[in-house]
């Protein structure tokens, strides 16, 4: 990475805490919060589980493409939905302007979080298993990732903190947050 990224991109799977835990990175880090997965349902009128219901797994993956690559912030923690990284646009898109960051949680605990695997609105295929899921997609956030933070066996203030060390530790603090590299 050339220059200090504005944003943070929080990529992982479902229940992985992107959401819950970017919003207490953005404050952490003095910068504003987005989720992608919100963006969608709004600019659609419907939740995410009804898009899958209507038009399949491809229909919102689709969507999230279109969303990602017109994303267009500065100075923001940035929650996508666990199939960002189905779209090479969209991943090219956030990490233009920002550092992708992989929170990693081990199968188990996922699989003890999403307890509503069939009605999340998990843009999957049908018969898919969250195992066959989770394999297919950990291949995807290791290409894109420029951190990887286990977040399994932390809670989530713990795990905003392990990202804000990693970021801090690789010198790719957000430009916009106002906290200086290395402090």
């Amino acid at each position: 990475m050339d220059t200090t990224p504005d944003n943070v991109v929080l990529i992982g799977m479902p229940g992985a805490g992107k959401s819950t835990v970017g919003v207490l990175l953005a404050r952490e880090l003095g910068l504003d919060f987005v989720d992608t997965d919100l963006l969608i349902q709004r600019r659609e009128g419907r939740r995410l589980q009804d898009i899958v219901d209507t038009g399949g797994h491809q229909a919102l993956r689709r969507i999230e493409a279109e969303v990602l690559t017109r994303l267009d912030c500065r100075g923001h923690v940035i929650a996508t939905g666990g199939s960002a990284v189905y779209s090479e646009a969209a991943m090219a898109q956030l990490s233009h302007h920002g550092v992708i960051v992989h929170l990693d949680v081990t199968l188990a605990v996922i699989a003890a979080r999403v307890t509503d695997f069939d009605t999340r609105g998990i843009a999957r295929a049908a018969g898919q298993s969250l195992e066959d899921l989770y394999r297919e997609r950990q291949a995807l956030y290791r290409h894109y990732a420029d951190l990887t933070v286990d977040v399994s066996h932390r809670d989530q203030a713990a795990s905003a903190r392990a990202i804000a060390a990693a970021l801090r530790e690789s010198d790719a603090w957000p430009a916009g947050s106002g906290i200086i590299s290395g402090s």
